[in-house]
């Protein structure tokens, strides 16, 4: 079964980007980041996935 929660550093290397960049996409509203608690945020990779398909 494939995850469907990224953290930060593995969602760059899943998308070959940096850290940084995944970052700088959530500030802009670009990817919208779910918070689980003080040190940790994830990303649905499903919406992430449906909005990289829609920009290709």
């Amino acid at each position: 079964m494939e995850k469907r929660y990224y953290r930060a550093k593995e969602l760059a290397e899943y998308l070959g980007v940096s850290i940084t960049t995944i970052w700088n996409y959530a500030k802009d509203g670009k990817i919208t980041p779910k918070k689980l608690s003080a040190h940790a945020t994830v990303f649905d990779i499903k919406e992430i996935d449906k909005l990289f398909d829609e920009v290709a």
